[in-house]
């Protein structure tokens, strides 16, 4: 799925926060990369409908089943991870494939214990099981590997990669190394 981004403006209170963004994402990893401030996560806010443009148009979304990581991990925080997987798969929970992805992610071993509780490198973590577990055509993940280690930053790397191949993804980050090892292709906001 190819989505096209066509000079998309927005202003908040007078303030031009992008302006006349250009960009074409396809199949595979981009990687964008600006620095704060830059309209970042306002763009991904838009693609995903949360926001609309002042100025500009995007297609290829039309239709698409759509997915995302926010800055916030956005968890149910009473619910385990299997519950927070449960909650957004409704019928379609496999247990067998909740627990391989919760295990690719290093989160096999808590058990029933609530998210509330967990770190917040493990929030992520299952933040980034929750938007990988569900059936989709398009993947935001805003600044996906914050509070992540070194090891688990190199887990959720291998299991985006695993998950999402051949689908759209779009990933805010500001790590170049993040982007090499998702053998994404990197962008950046003017």
């Amino acid at each position: 799925m190819t989505v096209e981004i066509r000079d998309v403006s927005k202003s908040y209170g007078g303030v031009k926060v992008l302006k006349s963004v250009n960009l074409t994402l396809m199949p595979g990893v981009t990687c964008l990369s600006a620095p704060s401030g830059a309209g970042k996560t306002t763009l991904v806010r838009i693609l995903l409908g949360l926001e609309q443009p002042d100025g500009g148009f995007i297609t290829g979304l039309e239709m698409a089943r759509l997915a995302a990581v926010f800055q916030e991990d956005r968890l149910l925080d009473r619910l385990d991870a299997a519950g927070n997987l449960r909650f957004v798969l409704g019928k379609g929970y496999d247990e067998k494939q909740a627990a391989a992805l919760l295990g690719e992610l290093g989160l096999e071993n808590v058990g029933g214990k609530a998210a509330g509780e967990y770190s917040g490198g493990m929030k992520r973590r299952l933040a980034l099981a929750r938007a990988l577990s569900v059936p989709f055509d398009f993947l935001a993940l805003d600044e996906p590997f914050t509070g992540l280690d070194g090891e688990n930053r190199k887990r959720a790397i291998a299991c985006i990669r695993r998950w999402t191949a051949g689908k759209t993804v779009l990933v805010v980050t500001h790590n170049p190394e993040d982007a090499a090892g998702l053998e994404a292709r990197t962008v950046g906001l003017k």
